[in-house]
C-alpha cells in the first residue's frame, strides 16, 4: 500500500533580509552627476557657455571619467578657438583617442537631449566645484591618517604637510566674482580723503622716517614690501627701528616672526634702540648706576608697545599664513615683519629646486597681504654680485645694489609691490659721495620698485652702537659717531682695520652689533 502523501505545500524560506545603515554599507565620495550631466550638456549646446565656467572647472572637478574627458576635450576646443558643439567635440575626442572612454556618441547625444538650455549652468557648475573640492578634502585627509599611523613619520613634517594641502586647495578653490568700479572708486576716494587729513598725508602706516614716508605716503594695505641688502648692512636694525616707531610712536600693533634671532635677542636689540645702552653690557650686566637708571625709565615704554615677537625656527610658510591670521583677528595686528625671507620654507610640497620654493614663499606672502588686507615686510638677502661690482671713491654707486641682485629667485622682485634696498657706503671705505657729503654714519634707502608710485633714495642715520637707524636730521650723539666708525670698520674681519687714531675711538670687547 502506498505510502500517503502530505499535499500540504510548504511555503518557500524566505530569504533573511539584514536592513545596513549608511555606515554599513559605507560612503561614496561627495558627486552630482546629474549635475555633471547637465554642465557637460549645456556646454555642448550653447556657444559661449565654456567661458561662464572656465574660472570654476578643470577635468578632475568631474566624479566621471567619462565626463572628465569630455570636457577636456572642450577645453582643448576653447583653446584653440574652435566652435564647440556635439560635432566638434565628437572629433576632437576622436584626435585624443578618447571617444569610447568618454562613452561614444550615442552618450554625447544623450547628454545634449536632457539640457534645454544653459540658463543655470554657472550655479550647476558651482555645485560641481564644491563637490570636487570635498572629494580633495577627504583625499588629504585619508592620505594624513594614513601617514600619522607611521611613526617612523615625523609629526612636524605630517602638520606641515597637512597645512601645505589645505593652503593648496583652499588657494584652487578661491574664486572672486568680477566687481563694478563704482564701489572700489568710492573705497579709493576715502582712503584719499582719510590720507588728507592725516598729516604729512599719510595714507599707509607710518615708517617714522620722515623722507621715506614721503615717498611712500606710509606702507600700504596688501603690498609686500620686501627689504633687502648684504649681511652687516643693518637689516635688522632698520625693521627694528621701524617697528619702535611704529609701536611706540603710533601705537599701532606689529608683528615680527624672526627666524634668525631668538626673542630675547631680538628685544635686547629693541632695549639698546630705546634706552641707548650698549649691547654688550646689556648682554654681561655691567651697567654704570646712571645706565641702570636709564633702563628703569625707559622700559616702560616697550613694555606696554603692541609688539608681538615669533621666534619659531624653520618656520614654514603655510605655519606663518596661520598665525598671522590669528594675530590679526585677537591681537589687532596691522603690520607684519618676517626676518628673513630665505630662511622660511615651504615644507609639505615637493619642489624640483629652491628657487621653486622660493617662489612659491613669495607668492603666498602676497596672496596673505591681500588676504589680510595689511602690509607684510619680509627681508631678503642679496646676491655675492654686489661685493664683486667696483668700489673705487670715483665711483661711489658701483656697490649699490640692483634688483638683479636680488637672491634665489627672479619670482621675489615679480611679486613685490615695493623693493627697497639698505646701502651703507661707508662699509666699502666710501666716506665721501663727490660732492662733499660726509657718508660716515650715514645708510642710504634705496626704493628701487615702487608699483604705486616713484623710485628715490633717501639717507638715514645709522648708530651701530645702539643699531638703530633715524631720520638724517635727528639729534645724535657726535662721539657715539666716531665709535660707531672704528667698530663697523673693523669688526669680524669684514674690512681691513683702519688707524684707530684717525676717528679717535678705541675698540672694546663689545660685539658687532649687526
Amino acid at each position: 500500500m502506498p505510502t500517503p502523501t502530505n499535499k500540504t505545500k510548504r511555503k518557500p524560506t524566505q530569504p533573511t533580509v539584514i536592513k545596513v545603515g549608511a555606515n554599513e554599507m559605507g560612503k561614496l565620495p561627495p558627486q552630482a552627476l546629474d549635475l555633471e550631466k547637465s554642465v557637460i550638456g549645456a556646454l555642448m549646446i550653447e556657444k559661449d557657455a565654456f567661458a561662464t565656467v572656465a574660472d570654476l572647472l578643470r577635468p578632475e572637478s568631474f566624479y566621471s571619467d567619462q565626463h572628465r574627458h569630455i570636457f577636456d576635450a572642450i577645453r582643448a576646443l576653447s583653446t584653440k578657438d574652435a566652435p564647440i558643439d556635439i560635432l566638434s567635440v565628437v572629433e576632437q575626442l576622436k584626435s585624443m583617442g578618447t571617444l569610447e572612454q568618454a562613452g561614444g556618441v550615442v552618450y554625447l547625444s544623450e547628454l545634449t537631449q536632457r539640457v534645454a538650455s544653459a540658463a543655470h549652468l554657472r550655479y550647476h557648475a558651482q555645485i560641481v566645484a564644491q563637490k570636487a573640492t570635498a572629494r580633495d578634502l577627504i583625499g588629504l585627509a585619508c592620505q594624513i591618517e594614513e601617514k600619522g599611523y607611521d611613526e617612523t613619520q615625523d609629526v612636524d613634517e605630517l602638520m606641515q604637510e597637512a597645512e601645505a594641502g589645505v593652503f593648496e586647495i583652499s588657494q584652487r578653490s578661491q574664486k572672486r566674482d568680477v566687481t563694478h568700479i563704482f564701489p572700489v572708486i568710492t573705497e579709493a576716494f576715502e582712503r584719499m580723503h582719510k590720507a588728507s587729513q592725516n598729516e604729512g598725508n599719510i595714507s599707509g602706516i607710518p615708517s617714522g622716517f620722515t623722507e621715506l614716508d614721503k615717498i611712500t605716503s606710509g606702507w600700504q594695505k596688501s603690498d609686500l614690501v620686501i627689504i633687502a641688502a648684504r649681511p652687516a648692512m643693518g637689516k635688522t636694525a632698520f625693521v627694528l627701528s621701524m617697528a619702535k616707531n611704529i609701536a611706540v610712536d603710533f601705537n599701532i600693533p606689529v608683528a615680527i616672526f624672526s627666524l634668525e634671532m631668538s626673542n630675547v635677542q631680538l628685544v635686547n636689540r629693541l632695549i639698546m634702540n630705546v634706552c641707548e645702552i650698549e649691547g654688550g653690557k646689556i648682554r654681561n650686566g655691567r651697567l654704570t648706576k646712571a645706565e641702570w637708571d636709564k633702563l628703569e625709565n625707559n622700559i616702560s615704554i616697550l613694555q606696554n608697545a603692541p609688539i608681538y615677537v615669533d621666534d619659531t625656527p624653520g618656520l614654514s610658510v603655510f605655519e606663518l599664513r596661520s598665525k598671522a591670521r590669528k594675530l590679526v583677528k585677537d591681537k589687532k595686528i596691522q603690520l607684519i615683519i618676517i626676518d628673513y625671507l630665505q630662511l622660511m620654507n615651504a615644507n609639505g610640497t615637493n619642489f624640483g629646486s629652491r628657487e621653486q620654493e622660493v617662489s612659491i614663499i613669495s607668492r603666498t606672502l602676497k596672496g596673505l597681504a591681500k588676504e589680510l588686507d595689511i602690509p607684510v615686510i619680509a627681508l631678503s638677502q642679496l646676491s655675492r654680485a654686489v661685493e664683486k661690482r667696483d668700489s673705487s671713491n670715483s665711483n661711489v654707486d658701483g656697490k649699490k645694489p640692483l634688483l638683479s641682485d636680488l637672491r634665489e629667485s627672479g619670482a621675489i622682485e615679480q611679486d613685490a609691490d615695493m623693493v627697497c634696498f639698505i646701502h651703507r657706503p661707508e662699509y666699502y671705505k666710501l666716506y665721501d659721495d663727490g660732492n662733499g657729503k660726509d657718508l660716515r654714519g650715514l645708510g642710504q634707502i634705496i626704493v628701487a620698485k615702487h608699483r604705486n608710485g616713484a623710485t628715490d633714495e633717501i639717507w638715514l642715520r645709522f648708530i651701530g652702537k645702539y643699531t638703530r637707524f633715524q631720520n638724517e636730521n635727528d639729534a645724535y650723539d657726535e662721539s657715539l659717531y666716531a665709535d660707531v666708525q672704528y667698530e663697523t670698520a673693523t669688526r669680524k674681519g669684514r674690512l681691513n682695520a683702519l688707524p684707530e687714531e684717525e676717528y679717535g675711538a678705541k675698540l672694546d670687547d663689545t660685539p658687532a652689533p649687526f
